[in-house]
C-alpha cells in the first residue's frame, strides 16, 4: 500500500511539472493586459451619470461587491474580507450637468465616522484631491443622515440599486425619503459595453485559462483522480499570476449532470474516459469561463477502441457540440437578438436528436464577473446584440449514466465581420481541445 501510495504520489508530481513546464513555453497571452487606469474608472462613472440622467434618476447607490469593483476598484473582500458588514459603507453617483452637452458623475460615499480614514486609504479613483465622504455616528440613522446631507427638504428623490444591494439596504433607504428603483437597461449597458482595455483583460484570462488546459492535457495519464487533476490545473494557473475562481473536473458519467453532482472527485482517469473540464479564474479583477472536453493520449502500442459503440457516440456528440458552437457564434452581430444565439445552437443539437440533452441557456455576458447580463437564452428576445458586448458560448449535451461534453469559448461582438475569439481559438478535435 505505501509503494502505491507512493507511486500515485509521484505520478501527480510528474504529471504537475509537466503541465507548469509546457505552459510557461509561451505566456504571451499576458503581454497586452494592463489594470485598469484611474481614468477610465472615471470615465465609466461619467457613463453611468449620463445614463442615470437620460433615465430620470437622481442617483445610483451601490455598496462593496462586483458593481462597485466596477465603478470604484474595491471589490467586498477588499473592504470586508470575512463577511458583508451590517453597517453600509455606500458609493453614490449623481448626474451632474457640466454644460448643456456633457452630464458627469459627482461622486460620494457614506460611511461610519471610525472607518472614514479607511475609507480614504482604499485608494478609490476619484476626480477630486479628497473624496466626499459622508460620516455617521453609530447611533445615527446612516439613511437618513444620507438624506439630509444630499438632498435637504422632503422631496422624494429616486435611486436606482442593482440586483447586489443588500435588501435592509433598500429598505432603509425607501423608509427615509428615497424611492430606491431596480436597474433599467441603459445603466446595465453601460457595464455590458466593454472597452479596449477590458477586452484584452478578458483576452488574457480567458486564452490563459484555456492555454493552461491545453498544456496539461498531454501530460494526463490513466490512474489519475477528478481532485488530482483539479489540483494539477489550479496549480497551473497560480503559476502565471492567476488567481482561483471555480475548477470543475467530471469523468464519465460524472459529467452527465452540467456541473456535476455532490460525490465527484475520487472518479479515475482512463484512456477511454470524456474529460470534461469547466474552469474559471481571474486577473487584474476580470474573469475566465472556458470548458473544454477532451480524450488524454493513448500509447501507440495500445489498439484503439474506436469500433466501441460508446466511443463512437462519444465522437459523434463531441462533434455535434462543436457545430452547435458554431452556429452559435454565427449568430454574435448587432441588432440579432439574445435568443437568436441560443436557438442556433439548439436546433443543430435538436436535429442531431439531443435536443433533450441540451439542458442550459448556450451563454452569458462576463467581465468583472464570470456570469453576467445580458443572458442568451431561447425566451430572451427584448435583448439587442451590440458591439463591444462580450459573451460565453458554451452548448452541451449530458447522456444519463455515460458521459457529457461540452464547449465553451468567449466572443466579442464587433461591429462588422464575426465575433471575435477571445480565448485563443476554438477546440479542434477530441485530442486537441
Amino acid at each position: 500500500m505505501k509503494i502505491a501510495f507512493t507511486e500515485r504520489i509521484d505520478q501527480f508530481q510528474k504529471v504537475q511539472q509537466c503541465t507548469i513546464h509546457s505552459l510557461h513555453k509561451d505566456t504571451s497571452f499576458l503581454d497586452n493586459a494592463k489594470p485598469i487606469t484611474s481614468d477610465e474608472f472615471i470615465e465609466r462613472r461619467d457613463r453611468l451619470a449620463a445614463a442615470l440622467h437620460a433615465s430620470g434618476a437622481d442617483a445610483f447607490v451601490l455598496e462593496p461587491g462586483y458593481t462597485f469593483q466596477y465603478y470604484g476598484n474595491i471589490s467586498q473582500t477588499d473592504w470586508e474580507p470575512w463577511e458583508p458588514e451590517e453597517r453600509p459603507f455606500l458609493m453614490i453617483v449623481e448626474p451632474f450637468q457640466k454644460s448643456s452637452r456633457e452630464i458627469i458623475a459627482k461622486t460620494s460615499f457614506l460611511a461610519p465616522h471610525f472607518e472614514e480614514g479607511r475609507v480614504r486609504m482604499l485608494g478609490i479613483p476619484a476626480r477630486e484631491k479628497h473624496l466626499d465622504i459622508i460620516i455617521w455616528e453609530e447611533h445615527w440613522n446612516p439613511y437618513k443622515t444620507l438624506k439630509d446631507k444630499l438632498y435637504p427638504g422632503d422631496d422624494e428623490r429616486v435611486v436606482m440599486v442593482d440586483e447586489e444591494m443588500r435588501d435592509y439596504i433598500v429598505r432603509g433607504l425607501s423608509q427615509n425619503g428615497f424611492k430606491t428603483v431596480g436597474l433599467n437597461a441603459e445603466v446595465d449597458a453601460v457595464r455590458q459595453t466593454k472597452t479596449p482595455a477590458e477586452i484584452e483583460l478578458l483576452r488574457a484570462v480567458n486564452t490563459g485559462t484555456v492555454e493552461a488546459v491545453r498544456a496539461m492535457r498531454p501530460c494526463l495519464e490513466p490512474g489519475l483522480t477528478e481532485d488530482q487533476v483539479t489540483a494539477i490545473l489550479d496549480n497551473a494557473m497560480l503559476s502565471v499570476g492567476f488567481s482561483l475562481f471555480f475548477d470543475i473536473v467530471l469523468f464519465e458519467e460524472n459529467a452527465a449532470l452540467p456541473h456535476g453532482g455532490f460525490v465527484t472527485g475520487g472518479k479515475v482517469l482512463t484512456y477511454d474516459s470524456m474529460v470534461l473540464i469547466d474552469v474559471g479564474a481571474h486577473y487584474l479583477g476580470y474573469s475566465s469561463d472556458i470548458c473544454r472536453s477532451f480524450f488524454i493520449d493513448r500509447p501507440s502500442k495500445r489498439k484503439s477502441l474506436f469500433s466501441h459503440p460508446l466511443h463512437q457516440q462519444k465522437l459523434d456528440v463531441w462533434d455535434i457540440v462543436l457545430r452547435a458552437q458554431a452556429a452559435a457564434r454565427k449568430q454574435f452581430k448587432p441588432n440579432n437578438t439574445a435568443a437568436s444565439v441560443d436557438i442556433a445552437a439548439r436546433d443543430v443539437i435538436t436535429d442531431a436528436g439531443y435536443g433533450e440533452l441540451f439542458s442550459h441557456r448556450v451563454g452569458h455576458g462576463i467581465g468583472i464577473k464570470a456570469h453576467e447580463s445580458p443572458y442568451l437564452n431561447k425566451g430572451n428576445t427584448h435583448t439587442i446584440l451590440k458591439a463591444g458586448m462580450t459573451f460565453t458560448d458554451e452548448p452541451g449535451v449530458y447522456i444519463t449514466n455515460k458521459f457529457g461534453v461540452r464547449h465553451e469559448d468567449i466572443y466579442l461582438i464587433r461591429e462588422d465581420g464575426e465575433a471575435e475569439n477571445l480565448s485563443g481559438g476554438e477546440a479542434k478535435g477530441p485530442w486537441e481541445p
